[in-house]
């Protein structure tokens, strides 16, 4: 069976879109995810995403890691199937859809900024080594003077796979300060086991975790990922966070067939 797919990316985290409407694609051959995900034997991706029919809203995201298993909520990859749903004719500038986490409403511009409204955040966990919160998917923030210095993939596995996380684990970002009111962020995504070149969910996790930490007082936060610049923006109340906006490119790289 020949499977038509899409490539679309976001600062860098890329995914493989599959139009699954049609109810086309093995959903449970989690070998055929991995492989399809495999920069060397596949297509290449930090994951998979299928756009399938909703009942209620536009359309369902279901998304897998890059290791084929389906994981919680992914940003940019939210973002990228906004893009994608658009390429479809399925919406225009606006769309709303579930996801693993529940709804999710997204506007498009002009120039294919997607901006996608992440879940509320009702819970931030602060130490005096980390703050961990849940922004669709759990996230451990630490502040660092340089993430240049950071050994991104080692010490964020020792994290990861710590008692503190247990067998779930988490994904583990770095954050430090930039010029003019910008921070950098890099992160080790669960998953996928490594750094990836950006994170959505992480992003938005490191922005809610510099306000609460009192190192920003802007609720619009700026940040640099390795593959590019996201903004995140938000409306704080007591502690609790909403109308939290993920905001950045979202890129259609190339389209393809491969067969599965």
């Amino acid at each position: 069976m020949k499977l038509t797919f899409y490539k679309y990316q976001g600062t860098g985290n890329d995914f493989v879109m599959v139009d699954n409407r049609q109810d086309i694609f093995p959903k449970n051959d989690t070998k055929l995810v991995a492989q399809l995900c495999d920069r060397r034997f596949g297509i290449g991706a930090d994951g998979l995403i299928l756009l399938e029919n909703h009942s209620e809203y536009n359309f369902k995201m279901v998304y897998y890691n890059s290791d084929g298993n389906e994981s919680t909520m992914c940003g940019n990859g939210g973002r990228c199937l906004v893009a994608f749903a658009k390429q479809l004719g399925i919406v225009s500038d606006k769309a709303e859809f579930e996801a693993i986490d529940g709804y999710h409403f997204a506007s498009v511009s002009a120039d294919d900024i997607v901006s996608l409204q992440m879940i509320d955040v009702d819970t931030v966990k602060i130490t005096d080594e980390y703050t961990f919160l849940n922004t669709g998917s759990p996230h451990h923030v630490e502040f660092v003077s340089n993430v240049r210095d950071v050994d991104v993939k080692k010490e964020g596995a020792e994290i990861r796979y710590s008692d503190r996380y247990g067998k779930a684990g988490s994904n583990i970002n770095f954050v430090s300060p930039l010029a003019n009111g910008k921070f950098a962020v890099r992160t080790y995504e669960r998953g996928v086991e490594d750094e990836t070149l950006s994170c959505g969910t992480g992003v938005t996790a490191v922005a809610i975790a510099l306000y609460s930490n009192k190192k920003t007082t802007a609720n619009v936060v700026k940040l640099q990922v390795e593959g590019g610049d996201l903004s995140v923006s938000f409306k704080e109340e007591n502690g609790k966070f909403h109308d939290v906006f993920l905001i950045g490119p979202a890129k259609f790289v190339f389209k393809g067939e491969i067969e599965i």
